[in-house]
């Protein structure tokens, strides 16, 4: 069966969810229960009809997820700073270095053309 994960946006027809509490009924022990329920919603097995608990706890999963994710990549960022720094400098020496070898190359030519 396909699974809906976190809050609803469409059902299986492909219908809107709407949020909807639950009218009370003669022995029913949680009025007032909510659920995400397709627009076209009939008691036929064919439409999506979620308990928003479900939903919202499905949610907070994925939001926990995303955010426990943003911590790992939050906590590389000095890493990563440090590891641009170092480069940068690596950068600057090589390109002294390069500044030294190109007055040498050309002193050579100079020799070897003279």
């Amino acid at each position: 069966m396909w699974r809906i994960q976190s809050i609803p946006k469409r059902c299986y027809c492909g219908g809107r969810m709407i949020g909807e509490v639950q009218r009370k009924e003669e022995h029913d022990t949680l009025p007032g229960k909510r659920f995400f329920t397709c627009i076209n919603y009939e008691a036929d097995g064919l439409h999506y009809r979620q308990p928003w608990v479900i939903g919202v706890q499905e949610e907070i999963e994925r939001l926990t997820s995303r955010l426990e994710e943003a911590e790992k990549v939050i906590k590389e960022v000095p890493i990563l700073n440090e590891q641009i720094v170092s480069l940068e400098e690596q950068v600057k020496s090589l390109f002294g270095l390069l500044d030294v070898l190109t007055v040498k190359v050309h002193d050579l030519e100079m020799i070897c053309l003279d």
